[in-house]
């Protein structure tokens, strides 16, 4: 079990509007590719490639349960849920989202944006990232190549190419116009063609949330023995129900829940400015401060530079006439909805290009999250 060391918790907490680097800590430098990563990559580049539309998820579910089988741990299949547990299934409690966005079929030639169809809508209030996101990159998907799966098995039924990409203000949706799906019925999911891009030291792809789930795996083929949840529907607002459920399901309470997912900056220059993003609260909750502290302090011990997320956001907003939203995430709402019984803090890796077919980390950044995730773990001795 992990023994978290004693922190002061009445001692103040800096504020951090700009990145913190552990002092008398040179950045830890990471080659191109870094050999550590290789097999890492290898792994990222596959599941890729596997679709994983939100609410059409199963299919995924099946390649991951088929990847996880080989290991010593017990892996479970609930609704909305995949659970990986190993000998010691109460010392750590790690979690990632296996969807990703793509579009939905609705009618003859009509495609719409998956997490926000008209099904989705009562999970989201206008305050998530995503939806403030929604006008921003409307118009980024103009000739992106798509491919339209079978829903529960995944079989391949055809590719197309997004001719448009616009908001449709009665439906407040993402519509899409197609060419080379006209055949589809409706119900039928439709990914983005993807596949990983390694270049200047950096990754590409629809990377949230997969990224995640990669990592999760490398740390379970390392030999993690805590317990991993991998939820479905996180990109509508669904994934937090599941994951409550189970810890209710088998009564459990616990401060040492991290939740992985990645963390959007504007520019690419920003990505350079941390290698981890950290979070002591989202829109509705306030995170367990002595498990943030304990990711603090193995920042500062490893040498990795990390922002406080809300913090940033906080700052921007005194600069802004129109705020920022803190967002909600999966943690936060399964704090309220559990009444803090099942809490813990989030850990991310910073993108540009959110919620594209090109976004963008930096190597850099995913080793210094594999790191710390292995000295959590208890992995790296």
């Amino acid at each position: 079990m992990i023994r978290w060391p004693p922190v002061n918790l009445d001692a103040p907490v800096p504020f951090f509007p700009k990145p913190f680097l552990p002092q008398n800590t040179p950045p830890v430098s990471v080659p191109h590719p870094p050999a550590a990563l290789d097999d890492f990559l290898h792994l990222l580049r596959a599941l890729v490639r596997e679709p994983s539309v939100v609410g059409v998820e199963d299919s995924f579910f099946r390649v991951l349960r088929r990847e996880l089988e080989e290991y010593k741990v017990t892996v479970s299949r609930y609704h909305g849920l995949l659970v990986v547990q190993g000998s010691q299934p109460d010392s750590l409690y790690l979690s990632a989202h296996v969807d990703r966005h793509g579009l939905l079929c609705t009618g003859p030639n009509e495609f719409q944006y998956a997490a926000f169809i008209a099904g989705n809508r009562g999970e989201l209030t206008g305050d998530s990232i995503s939806e403030q996101f929604m006008g921003l990159v409307a118009g980024r998907f103009r000739g992106q190549r798509v491919q339209a799966h079978v829903p529960y098995a995944g079989s391949y039924l055809g590719q197309g190419q997004i001719k448009e990409s616009y908001v449709c203000p009665r439906r407040r949706n993402l519509i899409f116009e197609i060419e080379g799906l006209e055949f589809l019925q409706p119900g039928t999911p439709v990914s983005f063609l993807d596949r990983l891009q390694v270049s200047d030291q950096r990754i590409s792809a629809q990377l949230d949330n997969v990224v995640s789930v990669a990592m999760l795996i490398e740390l379970i083929r390392s030999g993690f023995q805590g317990t991993a949840l991998f939820t479905a529907g996180e990109e509508c607002g669904r994934s937090w129900r599941f994951a409550v459920e189970w810890f209710q399901r088998h009564d459990i309470q616990t401060d040492r829940l991290i939740v992985l997912d990645t963390s959007p900056f504007p520019t690419l220059d920003d990505l350079a400015e941390q290698d981890v993003v950290l979070r002591s609260k989202d829109s509705t909750a306030e995170f367990d401060a002595a498990v943030t502290e304990q990711l603090r302090a193995a920042c500062e011990q490893l040498g990795i530079r990390y922002r406080l997320k809300d913090h940033y956001i906080e700052a921007l907003n005194q600069t802004r006439e129109k705020r920022l939203s803190l967002g909600r995430t999966e943690l936060g709402r399964v704090i309220a909805a559990t009444e803090g019984q099942v809490r813990g803090t989030t850990l991310q890796l910073p993108t540009s290009s959110y919620h594209t077919a090109q976004e963008t980390a930096e190597l850099r950044s995913v080793d210094a999250m594999l790191r710390l995730l292995r000295q959590l773990a208890g992995l790296n001795a």
